[in-house]
C-alpha cells in the first residue's frame, strides 16, 4: 500500500502530462507532493524524512523547470531522489546500529544480520541503478517516452526487484506474529 501511496504524485504527473504537457504536470506534482506531506502530517502527527526530501527536490527541481521553462530539471528529479535513497541506505551501514532496511522491515520479519546487510546493499545498488537508468532515458529518448518510463518502467522494475527480493528472503526469514 505504501508503494502505491508513494506513486500517487507520479500517476498524477503522468495523467496531467498526457492532457496538458510537462509544465502543468510539473505544477500538479508539486501541489500533490505538498498535499501528501501535509496529509501525512495531519494523520500521523509527524513528518517522514524521505517525504520531506522528495518534497524539497520537487520544489527545487520542479520550481526550476517552471521558472526557467526548461523540463530538464524535472527529468533529473527522479534520479536525485533515487540517489538520495541510495545514500541513505549506504550511510546506514556507517551511521546507527543497523541498516536502514532493517528499521523499515524488522517489525514484519526476522533475518540474520548478514542478510539484513545484503538486503540493504541490494536496495542501495537498485536505487543507484535506476537513477542512472533514468538519466539514460532522459538524454536518449523523447519527453513522452521518459514520462511513460517514469511511470511504467520504474514501477515495473520496482515490482520485479521486490519479487526477486521476496524469493531471496523466503529462504531466510521468519515472520513475526503480532498478538491482537
Amino acid at each position: 500500500m505504501q508503494l502505491f501511496y508513494d506513486f500517487i504524485p507520479i500517476i498524477i504527473f503522468f495523467a496531467v502530462y498526457k492532457f496538458f504537457g510537462i509544465y502543468a504536470a510539473t505544477a500538479s506534482a508539486i501541489i500533490v507532493s505538498f498535499l501528501q506531506v501535509f496529509l501525512y502530517r495531519l494523520k500521523h502527527h509527524k513528518f517522514e524524512k524521505m517525504q520531506l526530501i522528495t518534497l524539497f527536490l520537487i520544489l527545487l527541481l520542479g520550481g526550476a523547470t517552471l521558472i526557467l521553462h526548461n523540463p530538464i530539471f524535472i527529468k533529473w528529479k527522479p534520479s536525485a531522489i533515487y540517489w538520495a535513497f541510495a545514500i541513505a541506505f549506504l550511510g546506514s551501514h556507517f551511521i546507527g546500529h543497523k541498516p536502514l532496511i532493517r528499521y523499515i522491515m524488522e517489525s514484519k520479519i526476522t533475518l540474520p544480520d548478514k542478510i539484513w546487510n545484503r538486503l540493504n546493499i541490494g536496495w542501495m545498488v537498485f536505487f543507484t541503478f535506476i537513477g542512472f537508468l533514468n538519466i539514460y532515458v532522459v538524454y536518449h529518448y523523447s519527453t513522452n517516452t521518459w514520462v511513460d518510463f517514469k511511470l511504467f518502467g520504474i514501477l515495473g522494475l520496482m515490482i520485479l526487484f521486490v519479487i526477486i527480493q521476496a524469493i531471496y528472503l523466503s529462504r531466510h526469514m521468519e515472520i513475526v506474529k503480532k498478538e491482537d
